[in-house]
C-alpha cells in the first residue's frame, strides 16, 4: 500500500436527504453515476464503468459545459457497503495541473446515517501541492452540489 501524505488531505462534509444505501448506491450505479458525476452545472458524464470490487477498477468521464472532457480512473481499496469505499484516483485526461498532481492520491468516503439523511464524509489525500488541493476541492463541491442537485433533492 502507498503512503499517501495527509498532512494537506481534503477534507469534505456533504449531507444528503436520503437513506446511506441510496447514497452509497449513487456513488457506485454506472446508470446513477451519469446523473450527477459533472462539476459544471450543465455538464454530463459519457463514461462512468465500476468494478465493485476490492481490487476491481473504475474509470469516470465528465464533459464541461466548453466540451472539455476530464477522466479519472483508479483501483477500489475498500469497499464496504453501504459504509465506506476506499479508491486510488489518477487523472487520464483533464486539466495539466492535475493530472501531474494526483497519481498518488486516495480518496475515501464514508456514509454515515444522520436522522433521515446521510453524512459524506470524503477525505481526498495525497496531493502534490496546495494549488492541486484546491483544485480538487472546487471540484467535489461542484461534484458533490450535482448528486444533491439531480439525484437527491431537497
Amino acid at each position: 500500500m502507498t503512503e499517501i501524505d495527509q498532512e494537506d488531505a481534503l477534507h469534505i462534509t456533504h449531507r444528503f436527504a436520503a437513506p446511506r444505501e441510496r447514497v452509497f448506491d449513487a456513488w457506485t450505479n454506472p446508470e446513477v453515476l451519469q446523473q450527477w458525476w459533472a462539476a459544471s452545472p450543465t455538464g454530463d458524464t459519457p463514461t462512468a464503468e465500476i468494478d465493485l470490487e476490492e481490487g476491481g477498477a473504475y474509470r469516470l468521464s465528465m464533459r464541461t459545459d466548453s466540451g472539455e472532457t476530464h477522466t479519472v480512473h483508479g483501483t477500489y481499496r475498500e469497499v464496504r457497503r453501504p459504509e465506506r469505499l476506499a479508491y486510488t484516483w489518477s487523472w487520464e485526461e483533464g486539466p495539466e495541473q492535475a493530472m501531474a498532481g494526483s497519481e498518488n492520491s486516495l480518496v475515501t468516503v464514508e456514509f454515515v446515517e444522520d436522522g433521515d439523511g446521510t453524512l459524506v464524509k470524503l477525505t481526498h489525500s495525497g496531493f502534490a501541492g496546495e494549488e492541486i488541493r484546491g483544485m480538487h476541492e472546487h471540484g467535489w463541491n461542484a461534484v458533490l452540489d450535482r448528486l444533491e442537485e439531480r439525484v437527491f433533492p431537497g
